[in-house]
């Protein structure tokens, strides 16, 4: 699966869900192999979502204006997938979910086709630099979290 098979965009902001909403636009087969793992759909737990920002043109990671987001397989560490998204509306993200008081402080939803999607509550979001350095102060990281 290549970046370019998939969109995203980040909604509902102002609502408890703030959600990073991924369109994927190759074989629904290939996807739907990833986010399971022998035969059984990966949970939440079973996740970990990064957001890398990508080296700007100008001097400073404050310009950086696109990034990349992942989810990883937490157990194996395998990709599922990457897209590219806007780096303001991630921290605008990140913000909004520092203001939800629940475990699950965002979603993710993929949407496989029209009619099908899956939905992520999750509760981290790691947030690096372009040099892959952890950026804790933008970073979702639930109490307790040992890094």
């Amino acid at each position: 699966m290549r970046r370019d098979q998939f969109t995203a965009a980040v909604q509902d902001l102002s609502s408890d869900s703030p959600t990073i909403d991924i369109v994927y636009d190759g074989p629904e087969d290939e996807l739907d192999n990833r986010l399971r793992e022998e035969g059984e759909p990966l949970t939440a737990t079973d996740l970990d979502a990064a957001f890398r920002l990508l080296a700007s043109s100008e001097a400073g990671e404050s310009t950086a204006s696109e990034g990349v987001f992942s989810l990883t397989n937490r157990l194996t560490g395998a990709y599922l997938l990457e897209v590219n998204i806007d780096a303001d509306r991630m921290r605008e993200l990140v913000a909004a979910a520092r203001e939800v008081d629940d475990d699950a402080r965002y979603r993710i939803r993929i949407r496989i086709d029209r009619d099908e999607s899956v939905i992520y509550e999750m509760s981290a979001l790691f947030v690096y630099n372009s040099e892959g350095k952890l950026l804790r102060q933008r970073s979702l990281i639930p109490s307790g979290v040992e890094l």
